[in-house]
């Protein structure tokens, strides 16, 4: 084989092995951007009494995975549930979990009425290029039918910053 065709070949199978990787773990330079964006709006609730001195109240107790990991305390400021305004500085809900007797920000979570959004779109809501899922209602949260999309922007998930579970948060520690 000559050098020009080996390098050919190694460079074939470099793009298909990033492709591949790019492909499995959903990430590419959007949730990047995404994730920074969130971490630096979020920033000033790492202490928990900011995040409710501006608005955000505790919902429901620790949310845990249906099979597998959790989602932590969920601290919903209704005020921006009811706004229909998607803001990656601007999260409906913050998420913590419970650690050494405190509580520790993980990530938010956007969250969209779907009556509302629908009123006036055609599709579901995409922030930075992430896609919302839909959640309909009757569910286990008592919530109407909404569009959320988490974002994992404090604690590292295996299996991707914007998957609702995250193996790596834990309702124990409650």
């Amino acid at each position: 084989m000559s050098i020009r065709l080996f390098c050919a070949a190694s460079l074939i199978a470099s793009a298909a092995l990033l492709l591949a990787q790019t492909h499995d773990g959903h990430e590419n330079a959007a949730p990047a951007k995404l994730v920074q964006l969130v971490r630096d709006a979020t920033r000033q609730f790492i202490n928990i009494n900011a995040a409710t001195a501006a608005g955000y109240q505790p919902f429901l107790g620790c949310v845990s995975g249906p099979d597998h990991g959790a989602m932590g305390f969920h601290y919903v400021n209704s005020a921006l549930v009811g706004d229909g305004v998607l803001d990656a500085s601007r999260p409906e809900v913050l998420i913590y979990e419970a650690s050494g007797g405190a509580l520790q920000l993980v990530g938010v979570e956007f969250v969209v009425i779907a009556d509302s959004w629908l009123a006036s779109h055609t599709s579901p809501p995409v922030l930075e290029g992430q896609s919302f899922q839909f959640v309909p209602s009757p569910n286990r949260y008592g919530l109407p039918a909404h569009f959320e999309l988490h974002v994992w922007a404090w604690r590292d998930n295996p299996n991707g910053a914007f998957v609702d579970w995250n193996n790596r948060v834990t309702c124990e520690g409650q």
